[in-house]
């Protein structure tokens, strides 16, 4: 079977779009979503429209479970508390300002989510098996990445999270991050997603579209950090959090 994972699309439908038209072109048997679809952009709903149309499967991911966990915001900011301006922006401004696009029973499609998905050999989690808010970074040790994943029983393990794809094996097991289909963070502006063939070879895949366009979306429709949201789609990197007013 031939694997499409696409994940963190943060409601960018023009990117969710052009994932679509190149996933269908590569002929795959189906499509799985690793999570994290609204948060940050301009469309969720219709992220969540075409996702459900398509009947793709698919887990949950941390800015997901924003939307209807508040206490979240408390135990994060006491585990991380250097991240308290971006934990602000996600709880107090970007969930309830999604939480107005999105309205209550797409949520509700949301909350119903897994937290894993089993799809052959191949296990799907948005960031960690426990842990939807921590997973290892392009560059972790192989050992990092046994100690994560070794103990699932799978032989590939695919996550997302981390906005940054990649695709390797340990002595293990094979390992791959889809990357952002809407939202990437390395330096690539186009959005990515992984392909999974029959025999196990994991490639990355890099599609175009008008980021411009949902840069302009966010910024019209008064999204809260729009403005620098907007420019990480444009350049495809983290910008820093400027200070809140008072």
């Amino acid at each position: 079977m031939r694997l499409a994972v696409v994940s963190d699309i943060h409601g960018s439908l023009e990117a969710l779009d052009a994932v679509i038209a190149d996933i269908e072109r590569s002929g795959a048997d189906e499509v799985v979503h690793g999570g994290d679809l609204v948060l940050m952009g301009p469309r969720p709903a219709e992220v969540v429209d075409r996702i459900r149309e398509l009947g793709w499967r698919g887990v949950v991911g941390n800015t997901d479970e924003v939307l209807w966990r508040p206490e979240e915001r408390a135990r994060q900011l006491g585990l991380r508390p250097k991240l308290r301006p971006l934990l602000e922006l996600m709880f107090d401004e970007w969930a309830p300002a999604t939480r107005r696009l999105l309205g209550e029973e797409r949520i509700d499609f949301l909350r119903e989510l897994p937290a894993t998905l089993q799809i052959q050999d191949t296990l799907l989690v948005h960031a960690s098996p426990d842990d939807l808010w921590r997973a290892p970074q392009p560059d972790a040790v192989d050992e990092e990445l046994d100690q994560t994943y070794g103990g699932t029983g799978a032989h590939t393990v695919v996550y997302g999270h981390i906005h940054r794809p990649y695709a390797r094996s340990t002595n293990s097991l094979s390992v791959g991050n889809s990357g952002s289909a809407g939202f990437t963070w390395d330096g690539d502006p186009r959005a990515s997603y992984l392909l999974i063939e029959p025999e196990g070879r994991m490639t990355v895949v890099r599609v175009e579209y008008d980021t411009e366009a949902e840069a302009r979306r966010l910024i019209e429709m008064g999204y809260p950090d729009a403005e620098r949201l907007a420019e990480i789609r444009r350049i495809g990197r983290v910008l820093p959090i400027p200070p809140r007013k008072p």
